[in-house]
């Protein structure tokens, strides 16, 4: 019906530009029927099936350590995936725990033990004794506390597995713990993890 002179009909420069696209050219009818073929393909070994079941568990690892540390939680695994456990893991991680003491302090008490001074390898094996006291009650203090804040977030849910999760969780150096940390210590909480 109505024609559009040339004039009017937008160029490749004043076009606005597509914000968000896949990043890559939509793949001709031949190569995606070509993929598709490769990956209905069965194997005719036992070898090659082998070698394409460590393929695909090495893509399916490999995309579990990559969320691990971006915190994409699609391919977290099961022990880690909700609401309850993320928060969990953030209560954990911006309080500052007696653990992280314990590493350096092993240290101490190995160069006192093997001084060859008896005095001095009793006190490095008092000072560890003490370290393991507080860290004992700071894992006591943590249940109390998480237990009380879990029910003031989360008065629905339930609970079990929780205190583990999050004492094994403490219990693990910062810079070794998976999933990352995505707070920093002493950073408040939001309100909502829904």
């Amino acid at each position: 019906m109505f024609r559009r002179s040339k004039t009017e009909t937008p160029s490749a420069e004043t076009a606005p530009e597509k914000v968000g696209g896949k990043g890559r050219p939509t793949p001709t009818r031949k190569e995606a029927e070509a993929a598709a073929k490769a990956r209905a393909k069965t194997p005719r070994t036992r070898k090659e099936l082998a070698a394409a079941q460590r393929s695909t568990r090495a893509e399916s690892s490999q995309r579990v350590r990559q969320a691990m540390k971006s915190g994409d939680e699609r391919y977290y695994p099961a022990r880690d995936r909700g609401p309850v456990r993320r928060f969990v893991r953030d209560f954990v991680d911006v309080r500052f725990s007696l653990i992280e003491l314990v590493i350096p302090l092993l240290l101490v008490t190995l160069v006192l033990g093997y001084s060859g001074n008896p005095t001095l390898a009793r006190w490095g094996n008092t000072l560890l004794m003490i370290m393991v006291l507080f860290v004992l009650f700071d894992m006591v203090t943590l249940r109390f506390r998480l237990r009380r804040e879990l029910a003031r977030r989360f008065p629905d849910e339930s609970y079990r597995g929780l205190t583990f999760y999050a004492i094994s969780r403490a219990l693990q150096m910062k810079f070794m713990r998976l999933p990352k940390a995505q707070v920093k210590v002493g950073q408040k909480l939001p309100d909502t993890y829904r």
